[in-house]
């Protein structure tokens, strides 16, 4: 026990939140009663880092989320103890760990909506235009890949199907140039603030507003991991109606004469 207080006073200092973290050697029986070498450990509150410290050490595969400035402050520098040998405490010495290995570190982007003062969902401003196309591109499945010659061209998912994404309110005019420069044999998905006109008068155009379609895909503004991003299910095609019978004729269908059947 007191070899274990001293290893942690050691990798956090007297004075530190996490004073008393998990320590290594229950960490390395519940590992041991769950998993075995190569197995992907989970730790979604990871504190100072004991789980993925204790896990890389066993040769066990780890994935570790934090807030704030824990993995700065803590787990990066621990890790990298673990990692150059220099992490002598906990079960080092029982599992013979000398080292090695690496690591990969993502920081998770900030929601990409917010609520103004009117109670209006908008784009956070930390965003910039590069960030909100990259994002956009994401949650639609389409790959990132901005053209340096085509200013619409922000991604695409074929060939043929581009996708746009722009924070400005469209009118008729701009689409209508968005359609023509397109072309028939192209398809663009549209994402913008807003659009004027109707959606459908551009049949190789798919436009939508940004806020809208995406609040209606994901969930945004949370901080306790339970960030959700999938893409809905497609409806089921409808059966097509079956055909009437040749010798019935239907009502309000124009006779030989020009008139309306159904009466006589």
């Amino acid at each position: 026990m007191r070899q274990a207080k001293a290893h942690q006073k050691e990798l956090f200092g007297p004075d530190n939140v996490f004073s008393t973290p998990k320590p290594e050697n229950l960490m390395q029986r519940i590992l041991d009663l769950s998993t075995t070498e190569e197995d992907l450990v989970l730790d979604s509150f990871a504190g100072s880092g004991t789980t993925g410290a204790v896990a890389h050490k066993m040769g066990r595969r780890w994935i570790m989320v934090e807030l704030g400035e824990h993995c700065h402050t803590h787990i990066i520098p621990r890790l990298k103890k673990v990692i150059d040998g220099e992490d002598k405490g906990g079960v080092t010495e029982a599992v013979g760990w000398q080292g090695g290995g690496g690591f990969r570190y993502f920081h998770l982007a900030p929601s990409l909506l917010e609520t103004d003062k009117w109670g209006r969902e908008v784009i956070n401003k930390a965003y910039n235009a590069e960030m909100l196309a990259e994002a956009m591109c994401k949650h639609e499945n389409f790959t990132y890949a901005p053209s340096d010659a085509v200013y619409w061209q922000h991604g695409h998912s074929t060939e043929r199907d581009f996708i746009y994404v722009t924070t400005q309110t469209l009118g008729p005019d701009q689409l209508q140039q968005l359609s023509d420069e397109v072309g028939p044999d192209r398809s663009l998905l549209v994402l913008c603030a807003a659009f004027r006109g109707a959606a459908d008068r551009w049949p190789n155009l798919t436009v939508r507003k940004i806020p809208s379609h995406i609040k209606n895909r994901c969930e945004w503004g949370h901080d306790d991991y339970s960030l959700k991003v999938e893409n809905l299910p497609k409806a089921s095609p409808r059966p097509e109606p079956a055909p009437a019978p040749t010798h019935q004729k239907a009502a309000g269908q124009p006779d030989l004469f020009g008139g309306k059947g159904g009466g006589k």
